[in-house]
């Protein structure tokens, strides 16, 4: 920690920082603030492995990893474990006790998304205007209650409004957790932070089916309620919790009390925010909605998202199912299901480490989709159930795709306006994709639906390679004549107005 003697001014004490900080820099790393420099970094590898450069850096990321990273984990995990319990609830009585029919299995899992598109821009409001950590953990504690509250459900009718509900409340998680880390940690970062909360959805996958197995080796009726009204009852009590913990001790900003910084720190707090390129306003820049608008990279961006979630949309609520109609029994099929989350956790895991390798966001985005394709190929066309089984966990692929997706523009698009108009559609174009992707999955042995997704997946694939060659674009005319002077960051320019910006790929 640096000292701070009470004699000496706040301005002296800045400069005797800057001083300290300067000379550090020299000795551990070069400058982070030549846009070249990130741009070689981008498209031909020179890498520092994305880590911090100097001492006093590293022990700041440390302080946000411990105060950020650990919360927004959990909550990702509930936010999935909590929209899946249909999925689990499908194994025991769930559909017997409410007497669905036909397709009102299968809209139960849409209107979920009708709320999540019901609140997009409700949630875009907010995101300008409340902080982010209390505004969290309020919709977490309003969905808690709500998932408590479907173990109430008897019939299609009352399930379908807790569903619209729970997806109401937990639409704004996805983007406010973006925003929180685009905000608080260098675009370098980013993709290692994103992929870490998003590998708790395979985890979700992983203990809920363990979950669902401890709850099936219950009897029957406990306290006169089934089995599946109790595993909404336990995860929306914890879930309560959580919210209420969240609303008191989730940081919002790297300039937080909570990580009493020293004034080297503070320094550096500027030099990040520069980077990434994220200064809160409450004021909406119109400008920058109307550029976003007319961007072509906008609309790949959000068609590649309605796409991917075409198939995302039926394998959160029909994982368990599929499994089971693979010739399983009901307990196999939930013990069967934990390897969801593993390969969930494995693409994440591999598409991370390729991205730090490589530099290649985008490129090993459409790998990850090529996979994909080749995982639902064998499960439409393969009939032994266990390769089927094989082709259904390499389908899951899509979701480390979809990461990299979200940490492009997490990265790419500076202005905070245009951030979160850029955050609010997509998760419109999530939204429809979901809502519409699960209706894709009719009857066993799905095959309309595996087409579908196949030909979704290939058009990503060339809308991903359309973004990337868009933003090379760029980066070569801002390169060849690059602009005077740095940035004012608390200009709050677009990626587009900052000349100084440099896209990675």
């Amino acid at each position: 920690m640096s000292s701070r003697p009470s004699h000496r001014s706040s301005s002296e004490v800045r400069l005797n920082a800057m001083e300290n900080l300067e000379k550090r820099s020299n000795v551990e790393s070069y400058s982070t603030n030549d846009p070249r420099m990130d741009f070689y970094e981008t498209s031909y590898g020179y890498s520092e492995e994305d880590g911090p450069t100097s001492a006093e850096e590293r022990a700041l990321v440390r302080k946000l990893d411990l105060l950020i990273m650990p919360i927004i984990c959990i909550l990702d995990f509930l936010q999935f474990l909590d929209k899946s319990t249909i999925n689990y609830a499908a194994v025991f009585t769930f559909k017997q006790d409410l007497n669905l029919q036909g397709s009102q299995y299968s809209l139960l899992g849409s209107i979920f998304y009708l709320g999540y598109l019901a609140y997009q821009l409700p949630n875009n409001y907010f995101l300008q205007h409340v902080p982010v950590g209390r505004y969290i953990g309020i919709i977490v504690i309003l969905w808690g209650v709500v998932l408590a509250c479907t173990s109430l459900g008897q019939n299609f009718s009352q399930l379908a409004a807790m569903r619209f509900l729970l997806g109401l409340f937990e639409a704004g998680i996805y983007p406010a957790m973006t925003l929180l880390v685009s905000t608080c940690y260098r675009r370098k970062e980013q993709a290692a932070r994103l992929g870490a909360f998003w590998i708790w959805n395979g985890l979700a996958l992983i203990i809920g089916g363990l979950i669902s197995y401890g709850i099936g080796m219950m009897d029957e009726t406990v306290g006169g309620l089934v089995r599946w009204r109790w595993l909404m009852i336990i995860l929306g009590s914890v879930t309560i919790v959580m919210g209420i913990f969240t609303f008191f001790f989730l940081i919002d900003n790297p300039k937080s009390k909570a990580l009493n910084l020293n004034a080297e720190q503070e320094i550096l707090v500027e030099d990040r925010t520069r980077d990434n390129a994220v200064v809160r306003t409450t004021t909406v820049n119109k400008g920058q909605i109307k550029e976003a608008l007319f961007e072509l990279r906008f609309w790949c961006f959000c068609f590649a998202c309605l796409l991917i979630n075409l198939q995302n949309g039926a394998m959160t609520i029909y994982n368990a199912q599929l499994i089971q109609d693979f010739g399983f029994t009901s307990l196999q099929t939930v013990l069967l299901s934990v390897g969801s989350g593993g390969a969930d956790i494995l693409f994440i895991l591999i598409a991370v480490w390729l991205v730090r390798k490589t530099n290649e966001t985008l490129m090993t985005a459409a790998f990850l989709m090529v996979i994909d394709i080749i995982g639902l190929i064998l499960l439409l066309v393969i009939p032994v159930p266990k390769a089927k089984l094989v082709g259904f966990y390499l389908a899951w692929s899509y979701c480390a795709a979809y990461v990299l997706l979200v940490t492009s523009i997490s990265n790419n698009v500076s202005g905070y306006t245009k951030k979160i108009f850029y955050n609010g559609v997509l998760m419109i174009f999530y939204t429809v994709g979901n809502f519409v992707g699960s209706l894709f999955m009719v009857a066993p042995p799905y095959t309309g639906g595996m087409i579908g997704y196949i030909c979704a997946n290939a058009i990503v694939i060339v809308l991903f390679f359309i973004a990337r060659w868009k933003m090379l674009q760029v980066n070569r005319l801002r390169l060849a004549q690059p602009p005077d002077g740095v940035t004012n960051v608390e200009d709050d320019l677009s990626d587009v107005q900052d000349r100084n910006f440099i896209y990675r790929l």
